[in-house]
């Protein structure tokens, strides 16, 4: 059979439909976008054989798959794995997906070591977390461990070490009603979770600890004294009362010269 007619779409100005002629009638055919029209040059009074009609059809349903991708991809960067888990999310013949991949990867549409590095500046220049967590969300978006691991190399000691202190500072503006101690711990416990390294956190704590307030450390010390002087008055009183106070604030991370000095100023004030 021949083609008899090409028509545009009146929908989609970039697909053709493709009316053949048997020799006895017209009936129409299949479509095809613009790109495959090209490439196989089809035309009026074009021969075509039924393999040729499966090969054409497959090529278009293939190139319709590519173009929704790109689209995808037009939103963000993408990892292998993303792109293989939205073209079987949009129920792509498995066959075809290779296919796919290969093309996108030629014309660099996908590359995961590029869209690590990019995730790994992405994620220094706009969020608090460290370079183990940032390997965790890249492995878990498909990227390799080693590639992962290469792209937060970027992340330099000096960064980290200026993000965590910066987060530090910001924390204990926060809870200045808790000891320094208990401060410190809590940051560090936080900022492991958020994927820094021991030596970058430890580095930051020691720089802290030389730039402690020790005004603030007393004013932390009478507000949390106050309340536990507070609750246990009700049942204790003189030595069982200062003991119960002062085995609150050690557990609360106090130094015993603050809350020494505590007891004696409340001591001197009854």
């Amino acid at each position: 059979m021949k083609i008899s007619r090409i028509t545009t779409q009146k929908k989609n100005k970039n697909r053709y439909n493709i009316f053949l002629d048997d020799g006895q009638k017209e009936t129409y055919g299949f479509s095809v976008d613009e790109a495959i029209l090209v490439e196989y040059q089809l035309r009026k009074n074009m021969e075509l054989d039924a393999s040729t009609i499966e090969m054409l059809v497959q090529k278009d349903t293939i190139h319709k798959s590519y173009t929704q991708t790109i689209n995808f991809l037009s939103y963000r960067m993408r990892t292998k794995k993303e792109i293989r888990d939205y073209l079987l999310k949009k129920e792509v013949d498995e066959e075809h997906i290779p296919v796919i991949m290969e093309k996108l990867e030629k014309e660099n549409l996908i590359d995961d070591r590029q869209f690590a590095d990019m995730f790994v500046r992405s994620r220094i220049n706009t969020s608090s977390k460290g370079p183990m967590l940032i390997k965790k969300e890249l492995i878990e978006k498909g990227v390799a461990a080693d590639i992962a691991g290469q792209a937060t190399e970027s992340y330099s000691f000096e960064k980290q070490y200026e993000k965590v202190l910066k987060w530090i500072n910001k924390r204990m503006n926060q809870k200045k009603k808790d000891s320094y101690r208990k401060q410190l711990q809590q940051a560090q416990a936080n900022l492991v979770q958020k994927g820094f390294t021991q030596e970058v956190i430890q580095e930051a704590i020691a720089n802290m600890e030389e730039t402690k307030d020790g005004d603030a450390e007393w004013e932390a010390v009478l507000y949390q004294g106050e309340k536990l002087w507070h609750k246990h008055s009700r049942k204790e009183e003189g030595y069982y009362l200062r003991n119960k106070v002062k085995e609150g604030l050690y557990r609360k991370g106090f130094s015993l010269e603050l809350i020494n000095r505590f007891l004696d100023e409340k001591a001197e004030g009854e």
